[in-house]
């Protein structure tokens, strides 16, 4: 490009911020206005549905699906003609995205096309979601599984569990570690209690929809220890919103690093221990003391559904719950105080 062309466009660039247009939008406008494209085409199509579908996404969401379209998918088929895209074209796409190591990405992209497809398809715009016709499995390397470090060995877990409590330092740190044990929620869970999702006549932590990874309530039932070191805490934080509030920022919650920096300082190093591996440690060693999987699976809140109904239940196996938790607190002072394990198989049936 010639300097006084580039020149030209910088000042015509200029000029639209100014009347508040996004120069990039309206380029690619533009574009599809001088190439004539029709109003069926992938991209057209795409922005349309992106548009009515971001309103209901978290910001950082529907930021990431977009740049995902952008980068990944317009620019290869986005001037097509919706109806005319076929499987072989998408699996090019995502075979693309694959070959730089991002086979995660590669998924992400196949479902949000797929649902722009189906959402051409209600619209009568094209016949069919070409990409119900690929197989991941069969154009996809296996996922490289990452598990989270977690002690499962029951005299480990007794040894950890002897090294928090004898934790020096923060106090509200120390509460974490041992409530992080008792009820193995996910660490951002932990982190964001609030006061007044604990029940502590119901001895129950309420953890809403809207904090949960599957985006349904889930239920925590707190047995006589959690509810203890809860009352320890509460003189403490108990004025605040979060349960674990941060000592240094008044009205947020402890950091996320929190936790872990904790197991790092008490000799766990991060391919030992993790905050998230308290849920891993749970499922081990209640899956081996023979608890019934379906109550250990819906108190990690992993949602497993039946397949005659899709509606989550988050109130299912509560009794059978209520009574693994106080078990499975017992359990950990038996291990803590090196008593000899003890399976309980069958007691949370």
């Amino acid at each position: 490009m010639a300097l006084a062309s580039a020149r030209h466009k910088r000042d015509d660039a200029r000029k639209l911020l100014a009347d508040g247009i996004d120069p990039g939008a309206h380029r690619k406008a533009a574009k599809a206005v001088r190439a004539g494209l029709a109003a069926n085409t992938l991209e057209v199509i795409g922005r349309e549905w992106y548009a009515k579908t971001a309103p209901t996404m978290a910001d950082t969401t529907k930021e990431k699906l977009i740049r995902r379209l952008e980068v990944d998918v317009f620019p290869w088929l986005g001037d097509r003609p919706i109806g005319s895209i076929v499987a072989g074209d998408l699996i090019k796409v995502i075979e693309r995205i694959e070959q730089r190591g991002a086979v995660d990405l590669a998924k992400r992209v196949h479902n949000a096309v797929g649902r722009i497809f189906r959402y051409a398809v209600a619209r009568g715009l094209a016949t069919r979601d070409p990409s119900r016709d690929i197989e991941l499995k069969d154009i996809l390397p296996p996922a490289d599984v990452q598990h989270h470090a977690s002690v499962t060995d029951p005299k480990e877990v007794g040894g950890l569990l002897r090294a928090i409590d004898g934790f020096t330092g923060a106090f509200s740190t120390r509460c974490a570690l041992r409530l992080a044990a008792l009820v193995f929620v996910r660490p951002g869970n932990l982190r964001h209690a609030e006061w007044t999702e604990i029940d502590f006549d119901k001895a129950e932590w309420r953890i809403p929809a809207s904090k949960m990874k599957a985006k349904e309530q889930h239920i925590v039932p707190l047995s006589t220890q959690a509810i203890a070191i809860l009352r320890e805490i509460q003189p403490l934080t108990g004025s605040n919103r979060y349960v674990f509030a941060s000592e240094r920022a008044g009205g947020k919650p402890m950091s996320e690093n929190t936790i872990n920096a904790a197991l790092r300082r008490l000799g766990y190093a991060k391919n030992e221990m993790t905050g998230h591996g308290f849920r891993s440690m749970a499922s081990t060693l209640l899956h081996e003391l023979g608890l019934p999987h379906m109550v250990i699976e819906r108190q990690l809140a992993h949602g497993e559904r039946n397949e005659v109904s899709a509606a989550y239940n988050f109130a299912e196996y509560l009794p059978e719950r209520r009574k693994m938790m106080q078990q499975w607190a017992d359990y950990l002072d038996k291990l803590k105080g090196g008593a000899e394990v003890i399976p309980l198989r069958g007691q949370a049936a």
